[in-house]
């Protein structure tokens, strides 16, 4: 049997009032709650949380051009969401409020159920309009944004910090010359309860490639602590992407191998082999504490020095 996607960012969308009613049909549906206000909304959204963690969901995952933080009362939200449910489109700024809210909300969820929250920021979307109405959304007329970053990320981790609210969180960012914002965003909001809570995630989108793996790493390595990474985790949905794992740990082994060779990192495979391993696979075991990885865990090492 196949279990409905969860897609919660779709109830970001409010200022397409027709599509979004018509998904909110859809979630009523399927979470069997009636959605005539917010707090319907809400209660729909736990519904599906709850259902995706008793299938063992540790993991959810926002694609955002940057993270949503304005601030944005429960009364403003109900305000706005019953203005789209009559079906009035949401102006810029109620759709950024809207969606801050939502934002928080969700994070929320993530923290009560200690899973892990995926933001995958920086994508500038659907950039040739004449080729969007003819072929619809995500067809391959997307590139690098160079939109804000920095505020509103600091502003949204820092609500949920100081909430007591901040989830396991691994973010993504797809311009490289964000790359050193984020790793030194990332530092200010790890508080010891979890090893490497916040993280910089693995180079995605436009720079799953060598340059831009490696360009990711070692910022990582220069404003962090490089033994701490999870590594490559992604969110294919196709058997040919299952090849970036093994693509991602050559230019891991690559990158410490010749660091290893220029006097930059130790010359032992028993210190930095483990580092590698760890990187590969363990970190993300830990800390995804997925159901049933503890049996991955006790696997032997088959090729120490491959």
């Amino acid at each position: 049997k196949v279990f409905p996607a969860f897609r919660p960012d779709k109830a970001l969308r409010v200022e397409d009032a027709q599509a979004l009613n018509e998904w909110m049909g859809r979630l009523s549906a399927v979470a069997n709650v009636e959605i005539g206000n917010l707090s319907g909304l809400l209660d729909a959204l736990k519904k599906r949380h709850d259902d995706f963690h008793e299938h063992r969901c540790r993991l959810s995952d926002h694609g955002l051009d940057f993270c949503f933080a304005d601030p944005c009362t429960r009364q403003e939200a109900e305000v706005i969401f019953s203005k789209v449910r009559k079906g009035t489109n949401a102006s810029t700024e109620e759709a950024t409020k809207f969606a801050s809210f939502l934002m928080i909300f969700f994070a929320q969820l993530d923290a009560e159920r200690g899973w892990t929250k995926q933001l995958h920021l920086g994508v500038l979307r659907n950039a040739n309009s004449r080729m969007l109405k003819v072929l619809g959304r995500d067809m391959g007329f997307d590139s690098i944004g160079d939109g804000r970053q920095a505020l509103p990320l600091a502003q949204y981790l820092d609500r949920l910090d100081r909430d007591g609210q901040l989830p396991k969180m691994i973010v993504y960012n797809s311009n490289p010359s964000d790359n050193y914002l984020f790793a030194t965003m990332l530092g200010n909001f790890q508080d010891g309860s979890v090893a490497g809570k916040i993280q910089f995630g693995s180079a995605w989108w436009f720079l799953d490639q060598k340059e831009g793996i490696e360009w990711q790493l070692n910022a990582l390595s220069n404003c962090g602590l490089l033994a701490r990474f999870v590594g490559m985790i992604t969110d294919s949905r196709s058997f040919m992407s299952f090849p970036r794992h093994e693509y991602f740990r050559r230019v891991l082994c690559n990158l410490v191998g010749t660091e290893m060779q220029n006097g930059l990192l130790p010359d032992s495979m028993e210190l930095v082999g483990k580092m590698v391993r760890n990187i590969c696979f363990h970190n993300a075991a830990s800390y995804l504490n997925m159901p049933g990885i503890e049996a991955m865990e006790s696997l032997p090492v088959v090729a120490e020095h491959a």
